[in-house]
Parts: structure tokens; C-alpha cells; sequence
């Protein structure tokens, strides 16, 4: 299922776990709407409450030390994270896949590799009722705190791929050796990547 069929299926009482914010302040998480102030000066992450478009489109890291008035509306503020970025699937509850996800700090959007972990990562218990009712959740982790939730599984790694490079618009399309190139463009200037599969 699509991020769009999600939305377009989803039962509006479980729309919160759409819902970045409600996410981290649900997880315990020091964060807070535009327009609420932070409690203590650092370095924040700020960006939309929801997206639908993914990838971390719309953040920015900012060091905060108050009022947050003047970010842009519709988005959030919490606590900057530091460790590994996991994306894990769970089907019915139970998980079936984690990986993780390699990028410059400079970037919240371009990837530079996503590779299969042996990671096992329980399924948060505010999830369980919702686990019980969607087929699939994805979750995100950095530092092994949820980050996001997604009502759908991560396609890249059908397949039995076992590492999946991003090949962005003006980067060669040749593989490397033992790799297959797919065209598997996205609106984020993505338009294939690179994939080794598992014997």
C-alpha cells in the first residue's frame, strides 16, 4: 500500500499515528508545536507534523533557546536525536524486516544507502492495538527512539535485496559490479538505484 492509499483508507480515529508530533509526545519525547515555547536551549529538530510526501522533506535542525513563533506553521519541534537510523516492518504485529540508513548530516533527504540489519526492534506498545487492526506498520528509530510510523511495509527491499543505493538525477546509472540498476523514480529527485540481492 502507498503513503496516498493510506490516507485514503485510513480510519480517522487512528489518523494520530500519521501524526509526528502526537508520535513523539506519545513516546515521551521533549517536543512541541510551533508556537510553544522550549523549556531548554539546544539543538532541535523542526519540521511538518504530518507529510505525506516522506523523506524527510521540510527539516531543518535549528538550535532553539525559547520561542519558536516565527518557524514555519504546521510544523514541530523536539528533541535532536544522535545514533543509528533504523526503518523497521512489522506485519501483523510481528517484524519482518529492519534496515538501516546511511546520509550525510547535511541532508535530511538524500540517502546514500539503505543495507538489510539483523536488529530486532519490539513493536512499541502503543502500537498494538493499531498493529491489530492495519496489516503492515514501518517504523522509524534514530538512536533507538521512534521517530515516525507508516501504515505500510518498505517496498525497496522486496525481493530478498539486501542493500539498496539511491541513484539521484544526474548520477551515472551504471552499477557497480554484482548490482542491478532499476528505474524507481519518486518526486524527490530519486530515478533508480542500485540493488544487491541476497543468494
Amino acid at each position: 500500500m502507498t503513503e496516498e492509499e493510506v490516507w485514503r483508507c485510513i480510519d480517522p480515529q487512528d489518523m494520530w499515528v500519521l501524526d509526528k508530533l502526537i508520535v513523539a509526545r506519545m513516546s515521551g519525547h521533549i517536543a512541541g508545536p510551533i508556537g510553544v515555547d522550549v523549556t531548554n536551549p539546544g539543538w532541535y529538530i523542526v519540521r511538518p507534523a504530518v507529510n505525506a510526501l516522506g523523506l524527510g522533506i521540510g527539516a531543518e535542525r535549528h538550535w532553539l533557546t525559547g520561542n519558536t513563533d516565527t518557524l514555519a506553521p504546521g510544523h514541530f519541534w523536539c528533541e535532536w536525536f544522535d545514533g543509528r537510523h533504523l526503518s523497521v516492518d512489522y506485519h501483523w504485529g510481528v517484524q519482518t524486516l529492519a534496515v538501516e540508513g546511511f546520509k550525510p548530516d547535511t541532508t535530511f533527504t538524500r540517502w546514500t544507502d539503505w543495507r538489510l540489519v539483523d536488529d530486532i526492534v519490539p513493536l512499541p506498545a502503543m502500537l498494538t492495538k493499531i498493529a491489530d487492526k492495519y496489516e503492515w506498520i514501518n517504523c522509524e528509530y534514530i538512536g533507538g527512539k521512534l521517530i515516525e510510523v507508516h501504515l505500510r511495509n518498505n517496498q525497496d527491499f522486496a525481493g530478498n535485496v539486501y542493500h539498496f543505493i539511491p541513484v539521484w538525477d544526474g548520477d551515472p546509472t551504471v552499477p557497480p559490479e554484482g548490482y542491478e540498476y532499476l528505474d524507481y523514480p519518486d518526486i524527490h529527485g530519486r530515478i533508480g538505484a542500485f540493488i544487491l540481492r541476497q543468494d
